[in-house]
């Protein structure tokens, strides 16, 4: 038996009637007391509010960098810090609370995020502000890792699939609702109110995620051999590969999108909102798109989906102080980064079968640590150059992911 099968299993335990999450629902001892789709709603809107915090920073970095006097390259740490944590934390936070009950994770993480939120929102200084990103980075590394996987244990066995594909909706949405709304409140008000309302729709997800969930104690335990062998498997690379060219792409460029907006595309505050609410109403299409493309053809889904935001980023420094043609590349673009983190999520889950959990935990740090890396390559050709810079780092990145998946073999499975 390999490592990761004789790993990734706890011993096995008499089942408890009276635990309601020990009989998952659907099976014979009937739907839990809690859980159901009520949690599965907890678990999503728990998502968004991570998603939403990590990224909220993208549509007020001026607002943020010119209150502390910042440069713009400066202010792009509030994306770096968080992912750079994620990274981290994804492993090391999944190994050492791999025995604990998952619910009461579930809370600690969310109440942290509410404390983060609540931190930004009172800063005086800008080193309060990536402290606050640097609890956001923990949470993302321990919300995703044990929340991403829990749909099987809440709902019947046919509904897992619906219920997975809602729990990460909540990816997509956290683009096309929080971070236009979160500008909005910006534009409106400050950015601190922007994160304080984040503050105070986090404490209602929490709120229900206390009165829905139900005790979830370990079932799998993921240890560090998990997550080595893990590694090892045929895949593996290929998917690290690919996810992190592609995730480099996109965030060396959108951390910049709002400089660019404003400086290239001479776009107005209402503009630069409208423009990320199109971005983000794109991506949900582009999600299910890749989701239906991915299980049969991978490659020509993740290389499509890099193709296409090769085009479009590329083409803004040229076209983009043409008027209306932002947006409408932003479109593009938003359905191109749509269809991403299903295909790499898809990948690791075929490249890991039979671990969820460490799939999950593989996913999450190689997609935060790039995160963090294309902010700050972004944030380094903004600083020098120009955030057209940013735009022309980010769309030849994704040249290279086009031609790495292009390479990849095709007599090779894809895990």
């Amino acid at each position: 038996m390999s490592t990761l099968a004789a790993a990734s299993s706890s011993p096995p335990t008499a089942p408890d009637p009276t635990d309601p999450a020990r009989s998952p629902a659907g099976s014979a001892g009937g739907p839990p007391r809690r859980g159901g789709w009520p949690a599965v709603v907890a678990v999503t809107l728990g998502i968004f509010s991570v998603v939403t915090t990590e990224i909220l920073p993208i549509g007020l970095l001026t607002a943020i960098g010119g209150d502390f006097a910042v440069s713009d390259g400066t202010a792009g740490l509030t994306m770096t810090m968080p992912g750079l944590l994620a990274a981290v934390a994804a492993p090391l936070v999944t190994v050492a609370t791999g025995r604990h009950d998952r619910r009461r994770m579930l809370v600690l993480f969310l109440a942290l995020l509410v404390a983060a939120n609540l931190l930004a929102a009172t800063a005086t200084g800008y080193g309060a502000v990536l402290v606050s990103r640097i609890l956001v980075g923990v949470v993302i590394g321990g919300f995703w890792s044990v929340g991403a996987g829990l749909a099987p244990r809440l709902v019947p066995e046919r509904s897992a699939g619906r219920a997975t594909a809602v729990i990460f909706s909540a990816v997509p949405l956290g683009s096309v609702l929080g971070v236009p709304l979160g500008t909005l409140i910006g534009d409106a008000y400050d950015w601190r109110t922007a994160f304080g309302a984040m503050a105070v729709f986090t404490l209602a997800a929490l709120l229900l995620l206390v009165l829905t969930m139900p005790r979830l104690p370990a079932v799998d335990v993921t240890r560090a051999a998990v997550l080595r062998d893990a590694l090892r498997r045929p895949g593996t690379g290929a998917a690290l590969l690919f996810t992190v060219l592609i995730v480099l792409a996109h965030f060396g460029a959108y951390t910049y999108v709002t400089p660019f907006l404003e400086e290239v595309a001479g776009a107005g505050p209402l503009t630069v909102t409208l423009c990320l609410l199109g971005f983000g109403a794109a991506g949900i299409a582009g999600t299910f798109a890749g989701g239906a493309l991915v299980d049969r053809r991978p490659r020509a889904a993740f290389a499509g989906a890099g193709a296409l935001m090769a085009a479009a980023v590329l083409a803004l420094p040229v076209l983009g102080a043409v008027p209306g043609a932002a947006p409408v590349l932003l479109v593009v673009w938003g359905v191109a980064y749509g269809a991403v983190p299903v295909c790499s999520q898809r990948w690791f889950a075929r490249a890991v079968p039979g671990a969820p959990e460490a799939a999950s935990v593989l996913f999450t740090a190689s997609f935060q640590a790039t995160i963090s890396l294309g902010a700050l390559a972004g944030g380094a050709a903004v600083d020098g150059h120009s955030p057209s810079a940013a735009m022309v780092l980010g769309g030849t990145t994704a040249v290279v992911m086009v031609l790495a998946v292009a390479g990849y073999g095709r007599g090779r499975a894809v895990a």
